[in-house]
């Protein structure tokens, strides 16, 4: 390398003449490579390395982009070696003028390795086809194999069907012109980087290649693909792939899901042959994921990660494990009701859910479903759903749900990243899975014409499942019992801080959700339930209580009205309501409508339940004066966790007003605790439940969930702690022992005073007459940061504007006395928020627009 590229110390440049064993080349062939290796700069500190990194390309690149993981021994001082190769025929090694297959590369890379004396424990790391070839290496080296990492690379040889990309690459009309005679197979590589390559960046990329002889091995590599089953590689390929089914070295993979060349499909095949890999998928990062994202950081990480097992951290559980399906299974001769659907109307008595549930779970089995296949359900609450949930917690497989409430594209963005096997849905959702490309075996809730099923690309139906099933005449003793330790469900957060995360529970785990509300609730067999809360809807026949949903559009809260409401509570006499408060803002609005009876009926619920965001006292209190007979509870709890804590309206009037909103006492089998913050607002690693303190919110108990799905990034931030859930929300204990909430941890406000939590601002705008919500952000670099409101007014604004002076000036009094000083106050017509629940505050795109406005930029809406 005759020059310095931007991001590469000039030390770590080296040549190596490596003699072939290759059998494509003459006997006593050498051929010069070219590395970027730090071994000389751990010998010049006296350094002897735990371990070597084999990082190997991919097409059309270079050891230079591995330049990250060098970088990051360096600063870090991190006792590993990193030998970034430039592959032959690439990079700046020699051009060796034969056409190098994918079995001679794996070799190539041996000679490499043998030259360099590389006896210790090794790490393999590869991109694109580097991944493969790193494999290839891997098996041929068990004994040195420490560790597998691979960044969206394909091992797929069954139906392996070759990218659209490269499909055209490798045309024969245009893979000369497109990989050799032209830069053309360069610079489209280059332009899939997310964020846009920096032009010193593309240049460096684009150095080794610079005319037609040096990209010889661009167009090679390219035409080595092996996508037809007589190709010359193809054995190679599959060799690789198969044995790789044998490795049980940690393995960890991280994948850019905006990749057009190795889609996601390509890691769900992965996952299939190393399931006992970490996985993270960095939403909006593509194929060149190591320039898209820092993944030095994950991968020195994991390679000192403790793998000391979870379970020595597992908060007990409030009893015996009994499975989520006990209830059902109990109750095969009651014929009371089960389970009501308002619209249209249907009911099940648990004798014939139960019959349903084993019929489906017996058709699913007969097309193929087993124990650990994800089942991803896009149906609506109510009888289909239940009896989809039970029959899959039935078989073992995994349900996932992501519902419409995430919207188009992020529902989308959630069922790829799950990689379900089968997808079961209605009409609409099956035409999204049809032209969105979602995966899995389509399977739809109805029946329908011919023409439309092949157009829907259609396996089977609900119907036909139902009939295979009630042929053959399942019985409990045909299924399995599932593990209890094994997956159960995949549920996703409502995508109100950033991209909705998959959250992992076993069964267990959702056994211990009931339990807990069971116990906190008193929530027993014979209860009846309204679950106006999907993800409440699973739970009732767990419960072994009668469940109803209302009639409304449950991925939109607000359609909830009090009638609906009533009217589901009379279909099944309900004793108990689960809504979120977006649905009970919309039912005290529309009050007025309930005639007598139904007032009557709503006198009879004995407990009401509201989770999803914190409310307010007022709204608590006309709920109370709605359900007046009610014990009337609010939650506090989330996705990873549900619930947590739980007060009820008496004790939130005792609480009084203070710092944040007062969410109570933890709810049964559950611990809470508070990492506090630093002077940064960074949350510390130490659980204290010290009173007063304010500091991120952790959480401890037997209902928390496994893991994040495929986000092992996230996990290992969310675990640091042993034994504790960071849950990302900021709050502090009071002398009684209550929990307040106080905002999000990346809301806190960084100013010159110190962090500054949000909610108290918060509530104080909100009291000053002619206020609506609020959300207080922060604008202006880290450590200086000014605390903006944007907030609602009554009435409504019409356009987003600054205050009108009489109230801004009201704003800022009122601020001040939680000792936050205000810089602006702007109003808007309506504040965002999350899809699902319609009521948790978007601050972070709040911060993001205020910012544009306050800068001079043109006042729109956020």
């Amino acid at each position: 390398m005759t020059e310095i590229f931007p991001g590469v110390d000039r030390r770590y440049s080296r040549r190596v003449q490596v003699p072939s064993t290759s059998v494509v080349d003459a006997p006593g062939t050498s051929h010069q490579w070219h590395l970027l290796d730090n071994d000389s700069e751990l010998r010049d500190q006296g350094i002897e390395p735990v371990g070597t990194l084999l990082c190997v390309h991919g097409n059309p690149t270079w050891s230079y982009l591995w330049r990250g993981l060098l970088n990051h021994v360096s600063a870090h001082e991190l006792p590993w070696r990193v030998v970034a190769v430039d592959q032959l025929d690439m990079g700046f090694s020699a051009r060796t003028g034969v056409f190098r297959r994918l079995a001679d590369r794996v070799n190539d890379l041996d000679d490499l390795t043998t030259t360099l004396g590389i006896t210790g424990p090794v790490t393999t790391v590869g991109h694109d086809w580097g991944g493969l070839i790193s494999l290839g290496w891997a098996l041929a080296h068990r004994e040195q194999l420490a560790n597998v990492v691979l960044t969206n690379t394909a091992v797929h040889p069954a139906g392996f069907e070759l990218p659209a990309a490269l499909r055209l690459a490798s045309h024969p009309a245009v893979h000369g012109w497109g990989t050799k005679s032209t830069d053309a197979f360069l610079r489209t590589t280059h332009s899939l980087a997310h964020p846009a390559l920096k032009p010193e960046v593309r240049k460096a990329f684009m150095a080794p290649y610079t005319n037609a002889n040096r990209r010889t091995g661009v167009g090679n590599f390219v035409a080595d693909i092996p996508f037809t089953e007589d190709h010359p590689s193809r054995p190679a390929l599959e060799a690789i792939a198969e044995g790789i089914k044998s490795l049980k070295v940690p393995a960890l993979l991280l994948w850019g899901p905006k990749d057009p060349v190795f889609s996601d499909r390509y890691l769900r095949d992965l996952v299939g042959r190393l399931p006992h890999a970490a996985v993270h998928r960095f939403e909006g990062a593509g194929h060149l994921l190591p320039e898209d994202r820092d993944i030095a950081t994950p991968v020195f990480d994991f390679l000192g990660h403790n793998t000391e097992s979870k379970t020595a951290h597992r908060a007990e559980a409030l009893a015996a494990y009994r499975p989520m399906l006990a209830e059902l299974d109990e109750r095969t001769e009651d014929d009371s009701t089960a389970v009501v659907d308002i619209n249209p109307p249907r009911s099940l008595s648990w004798s014939q859910l139960g019959q349903r549930v084993n019929a489906l779970a017996g058709g699913l089995a007969g097309i193929g479903v087993k124990p650990g296949d994800r089942v991803n359900l896009l149906v609506p609450p109510g009888i289909e759903l239940t009896s989809l949930i039970y029959a899959c917690l039935r078989l073992g497989a995994v349900i996932v749900v992501a519902d419409a409430g995430l919207g188009t594209q992020g529902l989308g963005r959630a069922i790829r990243g799950a990689g379900p096997s089968y997808l079961i849905g209605i009409d609409r959702a099956l035409t999204g899975a049809r032209f969105l490309g979602w995966p899995g075996t389509r399977i739809a809730v109805e029946d329908m014409p011919s023409a439309k099923r092949k157009l829907l690309g259609v396996a089977h139906t609900i119907p036909e499942l139902l009939e295979a099933g009630n042929h053959a005449t399942p019985t409990l003793t045909d299924f399995t019992p599932a593990d209890p330790d094994a997956d159960a469900a995949v549920l996703f957060t409502s995508g109100s801080t950033g991209p909705a995360k998959g959250v992992v529970y076993t069964h267990r785990q959702l056994a211990a959700m009931r339990d807990t509300l069971r116990e906190t609730y008193d929530l027993k067999a014979g209860s009846a339930l309204v679950a106006g809360f999907a993800p409440f809807a699973l739970l009732g026949p767990a419960l072994g209580a009668t469940s109803v949903t209302p009639d409304m559009d449950v991925t939109a809260p607000r359609t909830l009205t009090a009638g609906a409401l009533a009217d589901a509570a009379a279909a099944v006499d309900a004793t108990t309501v689960f809504a979120s408060p977006a649905a009970l803002a919309n039912v005290l609005e529309t009050r007025d409508s309930l005639d007598a009876s139904q007032r009557l009926v709503l006198e009879g619920i004995s407990l009401m339940l509201s989770a999803g965001a914190p409310i307010p006292e007022p709204l608590l209190a006309k709920v109370q004066h709605l359900v007046p007979n009610a014990r009337v509870h609010t939650p506090y709890g989330m996705t990873e966790a549900l619930p947590v804590t739980d007060i009820d309206l008496e004790s939130i009037r005792a609480a009084g007003s203070g710092n944040g909103v007062c969410v109570g006492t933890p709810v049964a089998g559950a611990q809470v605790a508070i990492a506090p913050l630093d002077a940064s607002g960074k949350a510390g690693d130490t659980p204290e439940t010290t009173p007063n303190l304010t500091g991120e919110i952790l959480v401890r108990a037997p209902h928390v969930k496994d893991r994040y799905d495929r986000l092992w990034i996230t996990e290992q931030l969310s675990t640091s702690i042993p034994g504790w859930h960071r849950t990302g929300d900021v709050g502090h204990l009071d002398d009684a022992g209550r929990l307040w909430v106080e905002g999000r941890l990346g809301h806190v406000l960084n100013t010159p005073t110190g962090p500054k939590t949000p909610v108290a601002a918060e509530q104080a705008a909100e009291s000053v007459t002619g206020a609506g919500r609020a959300a207080l952000v922060g604008v202006g670099p880290t450590g200086t940061q000014a605390s903006v409101v944007v907030m609602e007014a009554v009435p409504p604004a019409r356009h987003a504007a600054p205050a009108p002076e009489a109230l801004a000036q009201a704003v800022r009094a009122a601020v001040a006395r939680t000792g936050t000083k205000v810089s602006a106050v702007m109003v808007v017509p309506v504040l965002p928020t999350d899809i699902r629940h319609n009521s948790k505050i978007d601050r972070a795109a709040l911060a993001a627009w205020a910012t544009t406005t306050l800068a001079g930029g043109r006042i729109r809406n956020p």
